[in-house]
């Protein structure tokens, strides 16, 4: 493998600074990339979270209005006298 001075700069740089090899550095950086790249994959795509929220996010009919009723509930509860 060739790496260009730039990289190679950095890549001591980071070794100096975290007191390893600069090949600890490269496993490292290998892993994150692959970490990352495996949480990008699991991510919807915009359009795909669009689609899931429009069919009401994964909510169910009987969960929702039970919400709403637990919702309105609570809300009459913290009425005023005045308010009724």
């Amino acid at each position: 493998m060739s790496l260009d001075t730039v990289t190679l700069g950095l890549l001591d740089e980071l070794a100096k600074r975290s007191s390893t090899s600069k090949a600890e550095i490269m496993r490292r950086a290998v892993r994150r990339l692959k970490e990352e790249t495996d949480l990008e994959d699991q991510r919807p795509s915009p359009l795909a979270a669009l689609n899931w929220l429009q069919e009401s996010g994964g909510l169910k009919v009987a969960e929702g209005e039970a919400f709403q009723s637990a919702i309105r509930e609570e809300r009459e509860a913290k009425r005023y006298w005045w308010e009724a």
